[in-house]
């Protein structure tokens, strides 16, 4: 497993932690989703790079672009 934190500036509130860790928790190969509205941080484990790379791509076609 991978767990990887990234930095989401997007994050402004409790719906959208639900609408990240909802889409993300659909991602193929994603374990563990934690979203934080506070820190504007998501922290997810992965079980390849392949599925950050997928999880990077989610994030942005959803509206939350994230930062490593």
């Amino acid at each position: 497993m991978i767990t990887k934190v990234l930095q989401v500036p997007n994050i402004s509130c409790h719906h959208c932690v639900h609408t990240i860790q909802r889409e993300l928790g659909q991602v193929k190969g994603v374990a563990e989703v934690q979203a934080d509205v506070q820190t504007k941080r998501v922290s997810v484990k992965v079980d390849t790079p392949e599925t950050l790379d997928a999880v990077l791509k989610t994030l942005r076609e959803i509206g939350y672009p994230a930062q490593e």
